[in-house]
């Protein structure tokens, strides 16, 4: 007997399902279902890999590779030949929010009939604020309920590098970073997964969480932080000696 095929997990319906060429086309529409659309979704646009597309989908890794192989080939025939594409059917189920969840993150979570909880993370080395987002190998995650840290964990990082840490994050349900500095490309991975950057802030992790939680947190709309490792050793950390010359161009601050 045939192994009942396992719903994929979507997070919404596309918000326009149909594309046509221009002048119009003679050759038969390419449907695409809807869990293809939510690979190329999830990889494509957010910049995950497969291993967290498959987590978001709620399938295993081959099979959230196979259906992405899939939804590529339906685009090529549509780019190629000229076809009209259609997003449509597929076994799917909407997301319940989760906590795993790509979209939402598991904002919308419940405890006790309430939305209540949401988290904080803050690049993290012995109780300071790390100043290197690219380089944190260490999160601070906070839960907050009630507008109060209820429980906090220390997250090691998986690996390095603005996409993978970006969606790290993501998969830890993370709703705002509190950082020093961070360069352009993570600042918009970041955005794209939803998650509110409080960057170029400096001094201790505790107090940086009350602060934003008081609403007096100062942080810069552009802690840009431009060097990445170019100008600098492997060992430089930004916000040591050089980084509060006059004449050093690295931006955390």
């Amino acid at each position: 007997m045939a192994r009942p095929s396992k719903q994929r997990r979507i997070c919404a319906q596309p918000s326009c399902a149909r594309f046509f060429p221009e002048g119009g086309c003679a050759l038969p529409a390419v449907y695409m279902t809807l869990d293809e659309y939510e690979a190329i979704r999830l990889i494509d646009h957010l910049n995950m890999n497969q291993e967290q597309c498959a987590a978001q989908l709620g399938v295993a890794r081959a099979t959230a590779q196979a259906i992405y192989a899939a939804a590529r080939a339906k685009l090529a025939r549509c780019l190629i030949e000229g076809r009209e594409l259609r997003i449509e059917g597929g076994d799917i189920m909407l997301c319940q929010k989760q906590e795993d969840c790509a979209r939402c993150g598991g904002r919308s979570r419940m405890r006790n009939g309430r939305n209540t909880i949401m988290k904080i993370a803050v690049t993290y080395d012995n109780g300071q604020i790390y100043q290197h987002f690219g380089h944190c190998a260490q999160f601070k995650l906070y839960e907050i309920e009630g507008g109060k840290v209820v429980a906090t964990k220390i997250l090691d990082a998986a690996g390095s590098g603005h996409s993978l840490l970006a969606g790290f994050l993501m998969m830890n349900g993370v709703d705002d970073l509190i950082c020093g500095g961070i360069g352009g490309g993570a600042q918009n991975a970041l955005r794209g997964f939803g998650i509110r950057i409080h960057g170029g802030v400096q001094g201790d992790a505790d107090a940086a969480v009350e602060a934003l939680l008081g609403g007096t947190l100062e942080a810069s709309d552009a802690p840009n932080c431009s060097h990445h490792d170019s100008h600098h050793g492997a060992d430089h950390v930004c916000g040591e000696h050089g980084c509060h010359g006059e004449e050093h161009e690295c931006h955390c601050h």
